[in-house]
């Protein structure tokens, strides 16, 4: 479960056609989240990926250089959809996918108990069929006191009314 640590109100909007309007502008900051060393587990557990980095507490306290575990970079990824889903809603959409992303790289590792939060922008928003759109993001997942960020990635998402 991701712990929330502060809270924040999303925009809100009627319908596709008054989203369009956000094209090339900026998103509300999410809400900061704590990366727990059970989160990091779970993650570790959901993609077989069990590096002694991410869940030997022990040894990684001995033999890391950040003297510490350190979250997945793809958990961050995998974040994304839901902190999208605080700084925006839709009233008139009945569905979305995950379309993909593109230029993802992970600047900064993510030490456990580290606080999260996504900092993202509307970059384009294509008419696609069946009453949707595809909409290309730019996000920026920050760590709380650092000067880098954890994640900048392109996310695309469909949405459909």
């Amino acid at each position: 479960m991701l712990k929330v640590c502060g809270s924040m109100n999303g925009l809100n909007f009627k319908d596709i056609d008054s989203f369009c309007l956000m094209k090339g502008k900026q998103l509300p900051n999410g809400n900061w989240y704590r990366i727990t060393q059970e989160m990091i587990n779970n993650f570790a557990n959901a993609t077989l990926d069990k590096q002694w980095i991410h869940i030997d507490e022990k040894r990684a306290e001995k033999e890391s250089p950040y003297k510490s575990t350190i979250a997945h970079g793809f958990m961050s990824v995998a974040m994304i959809s839901k902190l999208l889903e605080e700084v925006f809603t839709i009233e008139s959409i009945k569905m979305g996918l995950n379309y993909g992303l593109n230029k993802v790289r992970f600047p900064n590792p993510v030490l456990v108990n580290k606080e999260l939060r996504l900092k993202s922008s509307i970059k384009d928003i294509e008419a696609i069929a069946n009453n949707g759109i595809k909409i290309t993001f730019n996000c920026i997942i920050e760590i709380k006191d650092e000067e880098k960020p954890a994640c900048v990635a392109e996310f695309i998402a469909a949405l459909f009314e």
